[in-house]
């Protein structure tokens, strides 16, 4: 069943009433904010600009025990928006003593090394550098 308005679809809020003389209903968008749902999609669109972890890159933190302080954190992220805007793809991303291969246009690092692992310090398959 099919139900329009002179060619256009209507909302359920529009068909209640249309058909059964309730009014709209205004949105409580004050609600939804402070609701638990709310919360955890204010906390996704914060991070959403932020880069993401690969499992790999995970991984390789983790078993050298590297914790991004949240300075570095707000570098890498600075850092890979200043290689999207110079459209780069694949970026290497130097913070402090850290280096990391990041996908630039889906956020993601894909790798990374501390000083002691780049060793010949020669980097393949990326097509440009941000030094944050």
């Amino acid at each position: 069943m099919r139900i329009e308005n002179n060619g256009q679809f209507l909302s359920i809020e529009q068909v209640q009433s249309k058909y059964l003389g309730q009014s709209e209903r205004p949105v409580n968008s004050a609600g939804l904010q402070n609701s638990e749902f709310g919360k955890i999609l204010s906390q996704i669109e914060e991070q959403r600009d932020g880069v993401k972890f690969s499992k790999h890159a995970s991984n390789r933190l983790s078993d050298r025990n590297i914790q991004l302080t949240q300075d570095q954190m707000n570098r890498l992220n600075d850092a890979r928006n200043q290689a999207s805007a110079k459209g780069i793809n694949e970026s290497l991303i130097l913070v402090d003593q850290l280096a990391f291969i990041v996908n630039v246009q889906n956020g993601t690092v894909v790798t990374a090394m501390d000083s002691q692992e780049t060793g010949s310090n020669v980097f393949t398959n990326i097509d440009g550098a941000v030094i944050a």
